[in-house]
C-alpha cells in the first residue's frame, strides 16, 4: 500500500506524465535536437504552471490569479488529452511495427506523433469553445398518474455552474437571461455553483439575483459548496432570493393540482458536518402522503437509491459533468451510478444533467454543458 501511494503523489505524477510524453513524441516529431530542446522547456513549463494555477487563492492580486489559473487550466486540459492521445499512438505503433516494413514504420512514427499534437490541439479549441456555449436540453419525464393539473408543468435546472477564475459575471448573466426566456414554473439549481468564497465571488454570483419562475427559484448544495464555506454561501444565495432546501420540501399548488417538490444537502456533506447528513427520507417528514408527484433535487446521483426507498418519482442530479471532455466521459460511469441523461431504479426517474458550467479545464470535447427544461407528462 505504501509504494502505491508514493506512486500516486501528486509530484510523482506531475513529473512522470509530462515525461512520458516528453520521451514518447518529442523525439519522434523530426524537429532535430533545438526541437526537443524547446519541447523539454514546454513540458517543464506545464510541471509549473498546473500546481501553481490551483493554489492562488493565497494571491492578492485576483486578476494575476486568474490569469495564472486560465493559463494553468488550459495547460492542464491539454495535457491531460495529449497523455491519452500518446498511450493510444503507442498501442497503434505496437500493431504497426509487427505488420508493416521497418521504413515505413518509421515514417508512421514521425506522422503519428504530429497527428497526436494537431488531434489535442484540435480537442481542446474545440472544447473550449463548447465549453463557453451550453446547449439548451428539452426532457419530456413521463410520470404515472400525473394529476392533470400537472400535465406540462415544466422545471429549468442549473447545475455544475462552478463560478470561478475561470467563470465570471458576464457568464452567469447569460445563464441567467437564457433561464429566464424558458419561462418555466420551477427554476432548480442543483449544487457546485461557486468554486471560492462569498468576498471572492459575490459579485459574480450577483446576478442569479435576477432568476425569476412562476413557483420560484430553489437550490441545494453540491460538494463544492462544502469546498467553498456552505453556511456562507448558503446565507449568500438566501439574500440573493433563491431558495435554500436542505433536507426540506415545499407544496407547490399548480393547475388545481399539489406537487411535492424537496432538495436535500450533497451526498458528502456529513463528511463537512455531520448535522447535515443527506437524507431524503428526512425530507419528506409532515408531507401529505397523498400528494403526487414527489420531487427532489440532489445534487449527486448517488442519492438515487435512497430517494426511490422514500417513494419519490424522480430525482433530478448532476456532479458528474458527463465526464466533461474525451476520454474522461468513458471512466466517470465506475463512480456514480447514473452519468448523464435520463435513468431508471425501479420506480424511480433520475435526470442526471452534464452541468451548465465546468471544472478545472474550460475543455468539454464532445461532451457539452447544458441548461436543461425538463417537463412532465402523464406516462
Amino acid at each position: 500500500m505504501k509504494v502505491r501511494r508514493r506512486f500516486l503523489h501528486p509530484v510523482w505524477l506531475l513529473v512522470s506524465l509530462p515525461g512520458y510524453i516528453g520521451v514518447r513524441l518529442l523525439p519522434a516529431l523530426g524537429f532535430g535536437t533545438a526541437g526537443v530542446v524547446w519541447g523539454a522547456l514546454l513540458l517543464l513549463a506545464a510541471c509549473l504552471i498546473i500546481p501553481a494555477s490551483v493554489s492562488t487563492r493565497h494571491l492578492r492580486n485576483r486578476r494575476l490569479a486568474d490569469r495564472l489559473a486560465w493559463a494553468g487550466f488550459l495547460t492542464m486540459g491539454f495535457f491531460s488529452s495529449l497523455f491519452v492521445v500518446t498511450v493510444l499512438r503507442d498501442v497503434f505503433l505496437l500493431a504497426a511495427h509487427g505488420l508493416l516494413p521497418a521504413a515505413e514504420a518509421a515514417a508512421l512514427t514521425i506522422a503519428s506523433a504530429r497527428w497526436a499534437l494537431g488531434l489535442t490541439a484540435f480537442a481542446t479549441l474545440g472544447g473550449f469553445i463548447i465549453a463557453r456555449r451550453p446547449r439548451l436540453v428539452e426532457v419530456v419525464i413521463p410520470i404515472a398518474d400525473l394529476p392533470e393539473g400537472l400535465a406540462g408543468f415544466s422545471i429549468t435546472q442549473i447545475s455544475d455552474l462552478h463560478v470561478g477564475p475561470t467563470i465570471k459575471r458576464a457568464f452567469v448573466e447569460r445563464i441567467v437571461a437564457r433561464a429566464n426566456a424558458l419561462g418555466s414554473d420551477v427554476i432548480a439549481l442543483t449544487g457546485d455553483l461557486v468554486d471560492g468564497s462569498v468576498p471572492e465571488l459575490s459579485a459574480d454570483t450577483a446576478p442569479l439575483r435576477a432568476l425569476t419562475a412562476r413557483h420560484g427559484v430553489y437550490f441545494v448544495t453540491g460538494n463544492h459548496e462544502y469546498y467553498s464555506g456552505e453556511p456562507a454561501w448558503t446565507a449568500e444565495f438566501r439574500r440573493l432570493g433563491l431558495n435554500a432546501l436542505k433536507n426540506q420540501h415545499v407544496i407547490l399548488r399548480h393547475g388545481g393540482a399539489a406537487l411535492l417538490l424537496a432538495g436535500v444537502n450533497d451526498f458528502s456533506a456529513h463528511h463537512f458536518d455531520p448535522a447535515q447528513c443527506s437524507d431524503p427520507a428526512t425530507a419528506l417528514l409532515g408531507a401529505d402522503r397523498t400528494i403526487h408527484p414527489r420531487i427532489l433535487l440532489a445534487h449527486q446521483p448517488s442519492s438515487a437509491t435512497a430517494a426511490a426507498a422514500a417513494g419519490f418519482d424522480l430525482q433530478i442530479s448532476g456532479h458528474t459533468h458527463g465526464g466533461q471532455f474525451w476520454p474522461w466521459n468513458f471512466f466517470v460511469r465506475y463512480f456514480q451510478p447514473f452519468t448523464a441523461g435520463l435513468n431508471r431504479l425501479g420506480d424511480l426517474s433520475v435526470y442526471v444533467s452534464r452541468g451548465t458550467g465546468y471544472w478545472g479545464p474550460p475543455n468539454r470535447f464532445i461532451v457539452p454543458g447544458e441548461i436543461t427544461r425538463l417537463r412532465l407528462v402523464p406516462a
